[in-house]
């Protein structure tokens, strides 16, 4: 008969057996080690100050994937890691040693508008200060925009999904200007504002307002009617069933509009530091395209994704938060 402490044995026994290999992780190592050599085994056809730094960086990250696919064989959260991202990992390190070898070593694609990673990593240690100054330009233009917009959108769309007098007035004006893009309003915002940079929020904003306030209204108006019948029959209050049941209750939507809204916030914020704001991210990509000085460019495109995929994740994270009593009943 099989007793709980020999149970117990035989799960310990099994947890001290090495996990098998995570090939995986060890490819990714070999990647990453190709883009090191690949960096010092050929000549630069022109000069990178960043060659060498770039190829220590690379032969880290492949020492640190190595390292994690053998530690993996007796750490299962390390073993887990390194076999989920060892593909993705793989396949950057290759994706780095063509371009390294395709620019920088062979010259096959034209130079400036083709630029080596190690340029790029030349801009980031060069010209940090410029670049961190226009990331905050950019994030403080877009974050209020962001801000103003999804505030007074979710105002006005709990105000139409609730009173039909409300959505009297104002459905028919959100269904004529609404669908309006707008970075139409340009030339009108930047004549009609006393600066650009208040221009650009109202555009943002602008932008912003009209998804939210759409997600809020129909999260609103679906609200199963029997909710406020029971409530109601509880006593509830008009204010009561606002914020306790319908804001509650449309908030899944609420957030939808708001992932949309983001995504056309970045839109209309590059567009708005193009061709008027003399500050950003979006400026400093047109003044380094300016100077033909393209790895100023890239460089600045990869801080803008990582900042739109960072404010994503944020989203998420506070959905997550925020819904927490809906986990398991609301599916994305």
């Amino acid at each position: 008969m099989t007793t709980l402490a020999d149970t117990s044995l035989h799960l310990l026994r099994e947890r001290q057996q090495p996990r098998p290999l995570a090939w995986s992780g060890l490819s990714a190592g070999l990647a990453w080690a190709a883009v090191a050599i690949s960096a010092v085994a050929w000549p630069d056809v022109s000069d990178w100050l960043e060659t060498r730094r770039f190829a220590l960086g690379a032969a880290i990250f492949a020492a640190g994937f190595i390292s994690l696919t053998i530690a993996g064989r007796w750490l299962p959260r390390a073993g887990d890691w390194i076999r989920e991202a060892g593909p993705w990992a793989t396949a950057s390190g290759i994706a780095l040693t063509l371009w390294q070898l395709a620019s920088a070593k062979f010259g096959w694609l034209p130079l400036p508008f083709f630029p080596p990673p190690q340029a790029l990593l030349e801009v980031y240690t060069e010209d940090y200060a410029t670049l961190g100054a226009s990331v905050f330009a950019s994030m403080k233009l877009l974050v209020t925009g962001f801000v103003v917009g999804a505030v007074l959108g979710f105002l006005t769309g709990v105000a139409i999904g609730w009173s039909r007098q409300a959505g009297y007035w104002v459905h028919p004006v959100l269904r004529f200007i609404g669908p309006l893009p707008a970075t139409a309003w340009l030339p009108i915002a930047f004549f009609a504002f006393p600066s650009s940079w208040s221009a650009s929020i109202f555009l943002i904003a602008l932008a912003t307002g009209f998804p939210v306030t759409v997600l809020t209204w129909s999260g609103i108006a679906s609200v199963n009617s029997r909710y406020y019948d029971v409530a109601r029959t509880l006593g509830a209050r008009p204010g009561f069933l606002i914020l306790r049941i319908a804001i509650p209750a449309a908030l899944p939507h609420v957030f939808v509009g708001l992932f949309m809204a983001l995504g056309s916030a970045f839109s209309v914020l590059m567009v708005a530091e193009l061709v008027g704001v003399k500050a950003g991210i979006g400026f400093y990509m047109q003044w380094a395209q300016g100077w033909a000085s393209y790895a100023n460019v890239y460089a600045a495109l990869v801080v803008l994704a990582l900042l739109c995929s960072g404010s994503i994740t944020l989203l998420f994270r506070l959905r997550d938060r925020v819904l927490s009593w809906q986990k398991g009943l609301v599916q994305w």
